[in-house]
């Protein structure tokens, strides 16, 4: 009797026990409630160039942005410059920004997007940040010259002063050699400043195949296919001085399609 008392238990134990393969589904639901549940925070920098208008910035290496060799001259540009290098690389402590107010939190972003855009336009110029930017004016991400004969070159963003609050950035077109203003509204408040105005001069110095050849060919209007007298008359110097000028560089073995002095 005994006996059959413990085999009706053991029998009950083991229907109630749970398999191997249930406590394995348990833990997978387990872990994936913890997957599901865990958030992926992004980075400031990744914030900033997933904005709309900020398609012309490149990625700094937040190495870059907190080596002090590279921030030279730049700490009295933004108040608290220790916090702020910290909040654009992710690295200010959570429970600082918490005791911030409204008003300061959103002083410490715009003066974050002010010195990101100061140590962009210095990294640009190194060899890790002209080769970022080689692969934007490839894809055309600074657009194209709108001039004809230009036939759609690929623009490079310049800044005409490297002081921030002076003027807007423009478009440099290495064919032409001629300035613009981007189209987008978007683009066209972006601060000069960030892109300097050694930019296109080191982009094509140090990528000199990436030089076009300069257009010579111009457009002169015309009325029924007759030349307007005075843009005409224009139009005939001009050519005349650049005929005389292609003469003199023929004398001296020189190709009238140069390429600005840059060297292949």
């Amino acid at each position: 009797m005994a006996n059959e008392t413990v085999d009706v238990e053991l029998a009950s134990a083991e229907r109630t026990r749970p398999s191997d393969d249930s406590k394995r589904n348990d833990d997978d639901d387990a872990m994936g409630g913890v997957t599901d549940s865990s958030e992926y925070v992004e980075m400031w920098i990744d914030l900033f160039l997933g904005r709309k208008g900020h398609e012309y910035f490149c990625d700094v290496d937040p190495e870059y942005i907190t080596d002090r060799f590279n921030l030279i001259n730049l700490q009295k540009t933004v108040s608290k410059f220790t916090q702020v290098v910290q909040y654009i690389v992710d690295e200010l402590d959570e429970f600082v920004l918490e005791g911030m107010s409204h008003a300061r939190l959103e002083q410490l972003e715009s003066d974050a997007r002010k010195f990101y855009g100061l140590i962009h336009a210095r990294y640009i110029i190194t060899v890790k940040g002209l080769s970022k930017m080689l692969t934007k004016y490839k894809s055309a991400d600074f657009g194209r010259c709108p001039r004809v004969y230009c036939n759609c070159q690929p623009l490079l963003p310049v800044g005409l002063h490297d002081v921030p609050g002076i003027d807007c950035v423009k478009l440099y077109c290495p064919s032409c050699e001629d300035l613009y203003i981007p189209k987008s509204s978007r683009h066209s408040t972006i601060d000069g400043a960030y892109f300097g105005t050694s930019f296109p001069g080191m982009f094509l110095q140090a990528f000199p195949e990436m030089v076009p050849d300069h257009p010579v060919k111009r457009y002169v209007p015309r009325i029924f296919g007759f030349e307007l007298h005075k843009q005409a008359q224009l139009a005939r110097w001009q050519e005349l001085q650049r005929l005389k000028l292609v003469a003199k560089l023929g004398e001296e073995n020189l190709n009238a399609l140069n390429r600005g002095g840059y060297k292949k």
